[in-house]
């Protein structure tokens, strides 16, 4: 038989059987003095198995260890391990399932995808133009979506959310936007920011930090350098795990 005609007995494409050469899978027939290649019924019982395997979902190299004599693993085992893969998957699948199901039904904010924690408390939140409001708040969707804030930190942070003062902290950070860092309003600020911070907000943040190295320096760089320096001074008080 030639490629074609053992392609189409096997239901593959002479691409895939070319593949297959190419990779080691399946051995280069011989070839006729006109340069085809010839193949057997073995070779066709073999592609027929080869099949069969990756329709179940393995991959070239487990068909190549059930393929093998002595050196590969038997058949069963690799169905078996094969099992417990797609077991492992539908498992995860139902999960994402259901932390959809949970983001649908909490309504997220502004279409944002958040965690049902973090959807109620910014449902509390009063509206504000603040620009320092918007970063906390995009910063506390970063944290949400990476795991790293949780209904301990949102529980802790619920007091702030309806304080009127909270506001008024908000825009006195949003006046330092042209300031130098030398500013005598820095001191202050950072002070009453750390103090407005509920004691049990502290016991929520992990002391090794909410989220991987350099996070600090990346959110530092998105205010002006006065205000980099009061948030500066308050993530030190959290590290710190006390206050100012």
């Amino acid at each position: 038989m030639r490629i074609g005609e053992i392609a189409a007995l096997v239901g593959l494409t002479t691409r895939a059987i070319r593949h297959y050469h190419h990779v080691g899978l399946l051995p280069e027939p011989e070839r006729r003095p006109n340069g085809y290649r010839t193949y057997t019924v073995r070779d066709a019982v073999l592609l027929a198995r080869v099949r069969r395997l990756t329709e179940l979902g393995l991959g070239l190299d487990e068909v190549r260890d059930v393929l093998a004599d002595d050196a590969g693993r038997e058949l069963a085992e690799v169905l078996a391990e094969l099992d417990a893969d797609l077991a492992r998957q539908q498992a995860e699948l139902g999960a994402r399932r259901r932390r959809l199901a949970e983001l649908l039904a909490a309504g997220p904010a502004e279409g944002e995808p958040v965690s049902p924690g973090l959807a109620a408390l910014l449902a509390r939140a009063p509206v504000t133009t603040s620009p320092s409001a918007a970063k906390d708040r995009e910063h506390l969707t970063l944290l949400d979506a990476t795991g790293a804030a949780g209904e301990q930190m949102y529980a802790a942070l619920a007091p702030l959310v309806t304080d009127p003062g909270v506001l008024a902290l908000y825009e006195r950070l949003d006046e330092l936007a042209g300031a130098p860092v030398d500013d005598p309003r820095i001191g202050p600020l950072a002070d009453a920011l750390v103090a407005a911070v509920p004691a049990g907000l502290l016991d929520a943040v992990p002391a090794d930090g909410p989220v991987a190295p350099g996070f600090q320096e990346a959110l530092l760089a998105e205010y002006a350098p006065a205000q980099a320096e009061v948030v500066r001074r308050v993530m030190a008080a959290f590290v710190e795990g006390g206050r100012t």
